[in-house]
């Protein structure tokens, strides 16, 4: 059987504009792209070290 892994719930709080397009192309890539939006996303250090390149953009709601 396959061992459950751990998912992360991550909201953006910040706006994309007037940012670095590399900061857009992240929140995209965390399919967050609208202020408000929250996406559940499989925990992982590539996950994680996308939401500290924008962590002044996003707040992790709830760790699983």
């Amino acid at each position: 059987m396959a061992k459950a892994s751990k998912m992360i719930k991550v909201e953006q709080t910040g706006s994309a504009i007037r940012r670095h397009h590399s900061q857009r192309e992240t929140l995209i890539g965390l399919r967050l792209n609208k202020i408000g939006r929250v996406a559940e996303l499989q925990d992982s250090p590539a996950v994680r070290g996308m939401i500290d390149k924008v962590r002044h953009l996003v707040r992790v709601v709830e760790e699983k």
